[in-house]
């Protein structure tokens, strides 16, 4: 008697359950934090998903659903609720991209999650950093990205390429051109060491150097060394180094006569 008696309310519940009032009638679309989104098209995105949604409010598997929300680009993360009595509450968060990963196109976010979305579409926020490194290391990448910025503003300079080898060895270029190999770390401290100390001496070897610095290996425990293309071996090794003289422009004819009118 009490399985009929039960047989019977499922058979209720499931028949409430497909009424038409039930019918999923609206997918509304919001930011996580209340918020404009940036690169996700709310119309575009529930267009997309929508045809893709099974079943009515009560039977809708919300896993999918959400499942199918973060397979969209720029995507982060979705959260997905009923709300009584026909429609979906979808939460969206975007990802921020901080630069691009690698070489093949992928992008690295603020939160350190490397995703696939329109590089066009990224770079008009803010000039993309190149970082790159083995796989698995994208949130220590973008740790020491962050913190070399800070190191090197003192000096005005801005990290552009940030990579991390396969032997776990750091090179950075700057916005001036300038390669830094800074090698592995030691300890917490090595890579803030190397920079302090290159930062201390940068200004001499710019005012020296000022057709700029191609690379310059910290590596060196007391030292470092540097290759510009201004600069001049003297025969003499006891000799100091010297930035070689600037090459003449050589004057057309009109500004010759004028140079030679005033020596005279």
């Amino acid at each position: 008697m009490a399985a009929v008696v039960i047989a019977c309310l499922a058979s209720g519940v499931w028949w409430l359950s497909q009424l038409p009032m039930f019918t999923l009638r609206t997918v509304q679309v919001d930011s996580v934090h209340g918020t404009e989104l940036q690169h996700v098209n709310k119309l575009t995105l529930r267009a997309g998903v929508v045809g893709r949604i099974k079943g009515n409010f009560f039977t809708t598997n919300l896993e999918q659903v959400r499942t199918a929300f973060e397979a969209v680009p720029w995507v982060r993360r979705a959260t997905v609720r009923r709300e009584w009595p026909d429609q979906l509450i979808v939460e969206v968060e975007e990802h921020e991209a901080l630069g691009t990963w690698g070489e093949d196109g992928r992008l690295l976010s603020v939160k350190g999650d490397v995703f696939t979305a329109n590089l066009a579409e990224a770079d008009e926020d803010h000039p993309l950093p190149a970082l790159d490194g083995p796989e698995g290391s994208e949130k220590e990448v973008l740790a020491r990205f962050l913190e070399l910025r800070t190191m090197f503003a003192p000096i005005s300079l801005v990290p552009e390429k940030l990579d991390l080898s396969s032997r776990y060895a750091w090179t950075v270029k700057l916005d001036n051109g300038m390669i830094v190999a800074l090698g592995r770390e030691q300890d917490k401290t090595t890579l803030k060491q190397r920079v302090q100390r290159l930062v201390g001496i940068y200004p001499q070897l710019a005012s020296r150097l000022q057709d700029g610095i191609d690379t310059i290996d910290m590596r060196y425990q007391n030292g470092l060394a540097l290759s510009a293309a201004a600069l001049v071996l003297p025969d003499d090794p006891h000799k100091p180094v010297k930035a070689a003289p600037k090459k003449a422009v050589k004057p057309n004819s009109t500004s010759t006569s004028s140079k030679i009118k005033q020596r005279q």
